[in-house]
């Protein structure tokens, strides 16, 4: 068998002596040398294996564990060691005799890893010594940030810009990280964290899908979407279908939402005549949602389509501000 050097990758994300069977193997039959300490080669020692580290001279240190064992292995840091990657393969390529070099995935990162890294920089802000802007705030003093940033993806989703969505969704988890960093720093039985945002989402997904976790028959897109409704009005137990509305939202959007939820219960209470308000403002208002009603009716989001009309407006506006040209 040819000399080789293997140089083993791990995640930092996982639990350290998380490892595959190959990684195990390779370790327990070679020397292991690192470039520091961590909780990574602790573990390694822990299952037995030797780990030498090496604070300099570490390709030279590598061929000279080839030259008296025929292996050795590399077990790289939390950054993957990317500079002595390089150095090796160029020795390697000038020497090609002296050893082949391998890499070797002892772990990975699954789907979500990088969430981790951002729930710890998270707390690395607001936690003292950390910024001080962050750690003033209060769930109050970031809601309008919170719309804000929500108001920037509807944007980006409108434009059809998905690079644009992606940027703007991270503004979002970062204020779902804030808020829920913040909730930590609550009085005792008051406080709550990011796992318990994450472990409510979960099992909230699970038991409005059945038909995904529970082996239950997945019928048609109505029947899932009424099926939806029975469990979530289970676990609410709300005394009325208008209970759980935002109710900050926008007020034409509001109209819909109200109507919509009132229609999907049959409920025929005909929104005020415009002709039998009192004053000019209620006389509107009526006049507002009866045209949200006729929308509604017609299969058309009121909101979408003044959204529509008022973007076309003001690019009107932007173009009669423009000079003449000569």
């Amino acid at each position: 068998m040819s000399a080789r050097i293997v140089l083993l990758v791990t995640s930092p994300r996982l639990p350290a002596g998380l490892l595959t069977a190959a990684a195990w193997d390779v370790v327990r039959s070679a020397p292991v040398l690192a470039g520091g300490e961590s909780a990574q080669t602790t573990a390694v020692r822990a299952a037995g294996a030797e780990v030498t580290v090496v604070e300099a001279g570490a390709t030279q240190a590598l061929l000279d564990a080839v030259a008296a064992h025929g292996t050795a292995v590399w077990l790289a840091g939390p950054a993957g060691d990317e500079a002595l990657a390089r150095e090796l393969g160029l020795r390697l390529a000038r020497q090609p005799g002296l050893a082949e070099l391998e890499l070797m995935y002892g772990s990975w990162d699954p789907p979500g890893a990088r969430l981790l890294d951002a729930v710890e920089v998270m707390d690395r802000l607001a936690s003292p010594g950390g910024d001080p802007w962050k750690r003033s705030q209060t769930h109050r003093s970031l809601a309008g940030f919170l719309l804000e940033e929500c108001y920037e993806a509807y944007d980006a989703i409108s434009a059809d810009d998905t690079d644009a969505l992606r940027e703007e969704l991270g503004d979002v988890l970062l204020q779902v990280l804030l808020h829920a960093r913040l909730a930590e720093e609550l009085p005792e039985g008051e406080r709550w964290s990011v796992d318990d945002v994450a472990g409510g989402l979960v099992d909230k997904m699970v038991r409005r899908n059945p038909h995904v976790f529970a082996g239950a028959a997945a019928g048609t897109l109505e029947e899932i979407e009424a099926s939806w409704e029975r469990i979530k009005q289970a676990e609410k137990a709300r005394a009325s279908v208008l209970d759980g509305i935002a109710l900050s939202q926008p007020a034409l959007a509001l109209a819909a939402k109200i109507l919509d939820r009132a229609g999907r219960i049959g409920l025929a209470v005909p929104p005020p005549l415009a002709d039998t308000q009192v004053d000019p403002e209620a006389r509107l208002g009526a006049s507002l949602l009866a045209t949200v009603a006729a929308a509604r009716q017609a299969g058309i989001d009121p909101e979408a389509a003044l959204r529509r009309t008022t973007l076309a407006y003001a690019d009107a506006v932007r173009s009669a501000e423009q000079p003449p040209t000569s």
